[in-house]
């Protein structure tokens, strides 16, 4: 068996060489926006990432750091009317690494209950100031400007939320056991294995574009909801084309084939079949009711008002952005438990994505206007929020131009073969 160190090492450059698909003379930097910064207990696989990098000819390799104790003690101590007080040389850096063409990387490694026990209106607005002073990075990635990733990274606080009856250091060994699983890593050759996996989803995602279905209807114990679809969607899976030539996979691991909603057709209730880690919160056994595209009713057990906080930031954080399909029989949801981080829960199984919709979903996206997107039926938000609902129970039908349906996913699981 592999030793950790050298899982650690075949992760890092399987971000490099699939993932960002690193060209040689590109700089890179390596953030993570949710925490503000890369959590400082993930500096041994950053330094990995480096090192791949570099040998992969990257010019320059920049990390922005931050601390999630200082994000919660700012949080439980600093003064009330402080939430808009924000620093932004980081969206400054981040900001000149894409419009030179470079590429972005996010290492997740959060804990998913960091906040929750704290004031959440407050922290509802520092969220709030957040989002709008990184709504240049989340159009610029929505567009694909560069090449960039989301990947994550064990840390003790975030294993214990998954394997609580272990120690702190036996949690984390299990959790990297679990990441190097589900991303392949643990696979004699990852590159390979990936490069199957991609052409796979691919292949699912050519046959969905082809169908232009007018809607789908979801249909589940609590859920009973139709997305309308706009004309020239795409449906897209792992790897994508940025507008500085280089193809890349955004997300690792990924499992998903995932397109653009009407942001005005969308109508029904919707039930969540995970719970939701949001700004270090958690909202559980929550629902959505659409009319005509918007929210107009949240239900939560726990963490409804961070929910409400969520689908008020702004004018289209309350709109549908991304619909994504995901077989409930992933390698992943085979594991049983959840991550209680979107990243990898999102390949769980299927998911709704409210906020700012990927402009390369629609076919000519990218040289619209704002005002020309939301005509063609796209959303436009400071915010994008994966929210999971697939299970066992779901079933998804495609709606064609006549009317008439036909059957896309039975319990979860794709019935369309390809």
């Amino acid at each position: 068996m592999p030793s950790f160190n050298e899982n650690l090492k075949k992760y890092a450059e399987l971000a490099i060489k699939i993932g960002l698909n690193l060209r040689a003379g590109q700089q890179l930097i390596i953030f993570n926006s949710s925490t503000r910064g890369v959590p400082i207990h993930a500096a041994p696989f950053v330094r990995e990432v480096a090192r791949a990098a570099y040998t992969a000819g990257a010019r320059y390799v920049d990390v922005i750091w931050n601390d999630e104790a200082l994000l919660r003690m700012r949080a439980e101590l600093a003064p009330r009317d402080s939430a808009k007080e924000y620093s932004t040389w980081h969206i400054n850096a981040l900001k000149n690494n894409l419009d030179n063409g470079d590429a972005m990387l996010t290492i997740r490694s959060n804990n998913p209950g960091l906040l929750s026990d704290l004031d959440a209106d407050f922290i509802g607005a520092m969220q709030q100031t957040h989002l709008e002073k990184y709504s240049p990075i989340t159009s610029a990635v929505t567009m694909n400007k560069s090449n960039w990733l989301v990947i994550a990274a064990a840390s003790p606080d975030w294993a214990l939320k998954l394997f609580p009856n272990l120690s702190r250091k036996e949690a984390e060994a299990k959790l990297w056991e679990a990441i190097f699983q589900i991303t392949r890593v643990d696979q004699p050759d990852p590159i390979a294995a990936w490069e199957t996996h991609i052409k796979n989803l691919h292949a699912r995602s050519t046959y969905l574009s082809g169908k232009q279905y007018k809607a789908l209807k979801y249909s589940a114990p609590g859920t009973d909801l139709t997305i309308g679809l706009p004309a020239g969607h795409r449906w897209i899976s792992a790897r994508e084309l940025a507008q500085n030539g280089i193809e890349f996979t955004a997300n690792i691991p990924t499992e998903e084939v995932f397109t653009i909603p009407h942001r005005e057709q969308v109508n029904g209730v919707v039930s969540a079949s995970m719970p939701l880690a949001y700004s270090g919160m958690m909202i559980e056994d929550f629902s959505l009711t659409f009319e005509k595209g918007r929210v107009v009713k949240v239900s939560a057990k726990k963490g409804e008002s961070t929910l409400k906080n969520m689908v008020e930031a702004d004018e289209g954080a309350c709109l549908l952005g991304e619909v994504a399909l995901v077989p409930y029989s992933s390698p992943i949801s085979q594991r049983g438990h959840l991550f209680y981080d979107p990243l990898i829960d999102e390949n769980v199984a299927s998911h709704l994505a409210l906020g700012h919709a990927y402009r390369s979903n629609l076919i000519g996206g990218n040289e619209l206007t704002d005002a020309e997107f939301m005509a063609r039926g796209g959303n436009v938000s400071i915010s994008h929020v994966d929210f999971m609902v697939g299970s066992n129970k779901l079933d998804i039908d495609g709606i064609k131009e006549d009317g008439t349906t036909e059957p896309v996913m039975r319990k979860g699981d794709w019935v369309i073969e390809v």
